[in-house]
């Protein structure tokens, strides 16, 4: 089997094809990695080390990936509540390294933070590494699309939190790695593919980079119909697990966040919340006004295709976050996008232009890192935006919670104090905000906000529940609140959970009437069928109607309110 065309000069001099291993022993001399400077490649990489050391924490979503983590490694399978089949890990691949990393044992709060700080870091190098590859290796370089990131206090936030945000940057460094040094080698179809395992998001990258593969090497099609294959095995096996184990096309807070509508007004206020006060349009504009002479000067620009790939993916990056109304947490979904577009100038050669362009960008790094700050530092901003690390530092009263205690917040803390006496009494409670009551399942069930905190107080034998949905399908299912907080903006009643979880005894100050409407709407139409689909147990059988089903299932909603649910599933009462 042949190329159809002469790899070009992108493709880092082999000639191997794609699906097949990187060319003949002769050609080794041409494939010679270059020589080089470890002080300017691995700078970024310590810099970002020691500033993600500095700010070291664990979120309250990191502490959601890890109750999956504990009920994997318990023998309960990839669930959130041991019998309910709920896909609450964004990242499916950062849940399965953290199984692998507490299969030992440990402190898996300890893992996922020093995880993702090793996952960062390596990023970062990764990327100065693939700097140096894209610039030929032995022209000095100096840092400028590293300094941009560097400064950015957000950055250093993320580096650690529990999240897969490390992850993220490691896969993008490492792909775009690959795609510089080695575009024809199997494994780098392999890697490339990984997108949508990190984050769903992620796929857009994918895209990009396999399109960016193909152009730099020109295969036949037998031989591009091989590396496709390879790279999209891993995630297509896994889809087909999903749908079939989960019912659902996608992990639960993606349903619950509506990922696939359209928000733009809400994103936009988003980017500025994240531009706006570290003045990020002024190196952005240093930058550019770099680049742009420097492609059109062949003996300083790069390697176009590999060079202009991670800028298209990280401009689709942010262009979906903006579409579906941001985050949350301030900066972290814009993260990524910024990584990639930044990944051709993070290191650059020493000109005229790129000498200026450094200057101005370290005059605005000096201040960006030591003055400039979000006006509402430590708390949630006027937009439902939240200073997330600062928000956790407050309400745990530590300068690095990792396991939240909530010392500086009461309110979370008694939650904890009701779920341990829960425990200890030995009868199956189920706790309504600060109400215990009976509840029809073993152990204690609880539904609250704080997910996190909820799944790490609340025993693997019992059902940490929350009405925005992240990890409950019944909640996540039902339609959205208008003007809601981002992110927050699915709001369960408590009626459904004494419905669904709670005994006919009802609790003090709730209206029978629309409990018994809950009740009959859970037996009605779509709404058992998604019952049946997470809660069933697994059988062929099931998994069948679960992946045959999961288009409907995923797309379906339902009113919050349960007398109308009840009239709009079941019909008109006789």
């Amino acid at each position: 089997m042949t190329s159809t065309h002469t790899p070009v000069r992108e493709s880092g001099g082999g000639t191997g094809l794609l699906g097949l291993s990187p060319g003949r022993p002769d050609d080794r001399r041409a494939r010679r990695w270059p020589r080089l400077r470890p002080a300017v490649w691995l700078l970024p990489a310590l810099v970002i080390g020691c500033a993600g050391f500095q700010r070291r924490w664990m979120s309250d979503d990191g502490h959601i990936y890890l109750r999956t983590v504990r009920q994997i490694l318990a023998g309960n399978g990839p669930v959130f509540n041991a019998g309910e089949r709920a896909e609450s890990s964004t990242g499916t691949l950062w849940q399965w390294l953290l199984v692998l990393a507490g299969l030992p044992g440990g402190d898996l709060a300890v893992i996922a933070m020093y995880g993702g700080l090793l996952c960062t870091v390596a990023g970062f190098a990764l990327a100065g590494l693939g700097a140096v590859r894209l610039r030929g290796g032995d022209r000095a370089l100096v840092p400028v699309g590293a300094l941009v990131l560097l400064a950015l206090p957000p950055v250093w936030d993320f580096a650690t939190s529990g999240l897969e945000t490390g992850l993220a940057t490691c896969w993008l460094a490492a792909a775009w790695l690959l795609l510089v040094a080695r575009p024809t080698a199997l494994t780098t179809s392999v890697v490339l593919g990984l997108g949508p395992l990190v984050r769903p998001d992620l796929a857009l990258v994918s895209v990009v980079f396999l399109g960016a593969q193909w152009l730099m090497v020109r295969p036949s099609r037998r031989a591009a119909l091989g590396g496709l294959g390879a790279a999209l095995a891993l995630p297509v096996a896994y889809e087909v697990f999903r749908l079939g184990y989960y019912g659902q096309l996608m992990p639960l807070p993606g349903v619950t966040k509506e990922a696939s509508q359209s928000l733009w007004g809400r994103g936009f206020t988003y980017l500025g919340d994240f531009a706006g006060p570290y003045l990020l349009w002024l190196p952005l504009l240093f930058v550019a006004a770099a680049a742009l002479p420097a492609g059109r000067a062949r003996t300083e620009a790069p390697p176009l295709v590999p060079a202009l790939a991670p800028v298209v993916a990280g401009a689709l990056c942010w262009v979906y976050v903006i579409k579906v109304g941001g985050d949350f947490m301030h900066a972290r979904m814009f993260l990524p996008g910024l990584f990639l577009m930044l990944l051709p100038v993070f290191l650059v050669p020493v000109t005229r232009a790129w000498a200026i362009a450094a200057v101005g960008v370290g005059v605005w790094a000096v201040g960006c890192a030591g003055w400039l700050r979000l006006p509402y530092e430590g708390r949630i901003g006027p937009h439902g935006i939240a200073d997330e690390r600062g928000v956790y530092v407050q309400q745990n009263a530590a300068a690095h919670p990792v396991h939240h205690t909530f010392a500086g917040k009461p309110g979370n803390a008694h939650f904890g104090q009701l779920v341990r006496a829960a425990e200890h009494s030995g009868k199956p409670t189920l706790l309504l905000a600060w109400t215990p009551t009976a509840a029809n399942s073993p152990s204690v069930t609880g539904i609250y906000n704080t997910l996190g905190y909820s799944g790490t107080v609340i025993p693997l034998t019992g059902a940490a529940l929350d009405p925005i949905g992240l990890a409950y399908p019944l909640a996540a299912h039902s339609e959205r609140l208008a003007h809601g907080r981002v992110g927050h903006d699915k709001q369960l009643p408590n009626e459904w959970v004494v419905a669904d979880r709670g005994t006919d005894a009802l609790p003090p100050g709730y209206d029978r009437a629309r409990v018994d409407a809950a009740r009959r709407a859970l037996r009605c139409g779509p709404l058992a069928e998604l019952r049946a689909a997470t809660r069933e147990p697994m059988t062929a059988g099931r998994f069948w109607r679960n992946l045959s089903g999961a288009w409907e299932r995923t797309t379906f909603r339902f009113p919050a309110d349960p007398v109308r649910a009840e009239r709009e599933l079941c019909g008109p009462s006789n």
